[in-house]
Parts: structure tokens; sequence; C-alpha cells
């Protein structure tokens, strides 16, 4: 076994030992494929007014510009599948938002798997990221065979669906690189008919300006009020793509306590979420991802939904 082959087995062995649920490693390069895809997305204005997603277009691309030296894009998946859900009768919240702010969890896991490097392996540089940095994420992912993109653009993995979280290492380590593996979506069209918005103008391409996703989380002004009566009860974020797909019949609950919910969450009725105090949803809350649409917003889409 060559030197790049046992490091990547040490690596892979010590992100399960974490609590990933997998592991892919590719060459720091140039995403070829990506780049006129997402150029024709941003001159279609699908980002509405996600204004950042034009910043750093060479960085996006280009995971060397990011990270000086880097030789190795080392991607991870973290399930976040719940295994209780909220109660029938509420206002819905996307499932990675029930426990802890992510970000917290996955950098600290990071922080771990690069110290691990660097004690077994020697000098490693790098960084670590979290959907938080111009790193496309989803290409690097199914570039090293942890899934492929679905019609949804989510990422999907035949084994467990796509219910997870991806983050990577961007080293200046050459590994082992793993290949991408096939599409499994077949004449499925599952997401795109359920999507309440029609949000997925074509297999694969996801307008975000229609995306629920992007109207509570992201849009700061007013809800569009063409788009009444179609949130299907989302009050941050949307998970209806994900749940209609057949592969996430295979999800299976998390073992991460941190995202376990607030035990309050999960039995609010819609009249709770009507009623609800800033007290209220700075206990419920405390360290979750929903704080980033603040108390304001949470109360403009819960408004917005009781007025459809």
């Amino acid at each position: 076994m060559n030197a790049r082959n046992k490091y990547s087995q040490l690596i892979k062995a010590e992100a399960k030992r974490l609590g990933f649920l997998s592991c892919g490693i590719s060459k720091a390069e140039f995403l070829e494929e990506e780049a006129p895809r997402l150029e024709r997305w941003l001159n279609k204005n699908m980002h509405g007014e996600m204004r950042y997603m034009e910043n750093h277009f060479d960085k996006r691309l280009d995971p060397t510009q990011l990270v000086e030296g880097s030789k190795s894009v080392v991607s991870l998946l973290l399930n976040y599948y719940p295994e209780k859900h909220q109660i029938e009768d509420s206002f819905k919240l996307s499932k990675y938002a029930y426990g802890t702010d992510y970000h917290f969890v996955i950098k600290d896991k990071l922080k771990s798997l690069l110290h691990f490097i660097q004690d077994e392996i020697g000098e490693v540089n790098g960084r670590a990221f979290v959907d938080s940095a111009p790193v496309l994420d989803k290409a690097w992912a199914a570039k090293s065979g942890l899934g492929w993109i679905g019609k949804h653009s989510n990422l999907l993995t035949q084994q467990v669906g796509s219910f997870y979280f991806i983050a990577e290492l961007i080293i200046d380590l050459e590994l082992e690189y793993d290949g991408p593996t096939t599409d499994h979506c077949g004449t499925c069209t599952a997401c795109i008919d359920a999507c309440p918005t029609q949000a997925i103008v074509e297999p694969y391409v996801v307008d975000g300006s229609k995306c629920i996703s992007y109207f509570t989380i992201e849009l700061k002004d007013n809800i569009p009020t063409e788009f009444q009566g179609k949130f299907d009860d989302w009050m941050f974020g949307c998970d209806v793509c994900q749940d209609v797909c057949p592969w996430n019949r295979f999800s299976k609950a998390h073992k991460e306590p941190l995202f376990n919910p607030h035990p309050e969450l999960l039995t609010m009725s819609k009249k709770d979420w009507e009623e609800i105090t800033e007290e209220t949803f700075r206990k419920v809350f405390k360290k979750s991802a929903v704080k980033r649409t603040k108390f304001s917003g949470l109360n403009r889409n819960i408004k917005f939904l009781k007025n459809t």
C-alpha cells in the first residue's frame, strides 16, 4: 500500500469514528463541468437576492484559489434525519434545523479531523468548510463518489437518501482519489411534481428565487403575494422534494445528541406558533440555525401562512 492510499484509509477511518456518514476524496482542481452551469444559473437570476452567490466566481470553481497549495478536497456527509417529527397540526420546520446549528457541530468535528491528520501524518495545512464559504459542496461530494446530484439538485445516496449535511476539508496533502458514482434518478419525477412553488424548473435545475427555503430564510423583504397558499405550511425551509424522494425511504435516525430538538418544538401546534413570544423563540431556538431568520423573520413567515 502506498503512502497516499494509507493516508486516505486513515482519514476515512477517523471520519467514521467522528460520526460522519461517509467520506470521499477528490483532487483539488478547477470544476470544469460546473463552470458553465453556475454561470447560466446566475445569468438567469435564479439566485434571487442571494447576491453573495455572484461573489468569488473563480474561487467557487477552483479550491486552489481558496486554499493555497491545496491538493485534495475531503468531502464528508453527516446525517441529520430525526427520530421524531413535529406533530401533524403545525407550521413546519425543515428537519435540518431541529437541533443545534450544524455549523458549530460540524466545524468541531472537522477541526478534530484536521488535528488528527496533522498528528498522524505530519505538517498538513488546510481549511474546514461548512457551506459558509464559496465552495460547491454538492459538486465535490458527487465528484468523490458520495452520491449523485438528483433532479431536485440535492446530493442523493442509494443507501441513505439525502437528509445529511455536506462539509469539506481542503488540504495540501496528496491522497488517493475516489471517482464519481452513477445517477439513479431514472425516469422518476416525484420531486418535480411535488414542489409546491414549481421551483424545479427542469430536471436538475432549481430556480432558487422560487424555492420556499429561499422565501422563508434568505428573503428579507415581504414574501410576494402570488405565492400565497402555495407554502404547504412551511415556516422555515422546506423538505418536500426530499420527503417525496423514493431514496429517502432508506433514511435512518441520526446518532448526534446535539441534533436532537428542544422538547417543546415537536409538540407546538399552529396556534402555539401564532402566539409565540420572543422569549419562547429564544428558548426553543437557543443554538439553532433558525436564529438566522430572527424572531421577526419567523413571525413574518407565520403571518404569511396564517393569511393564506
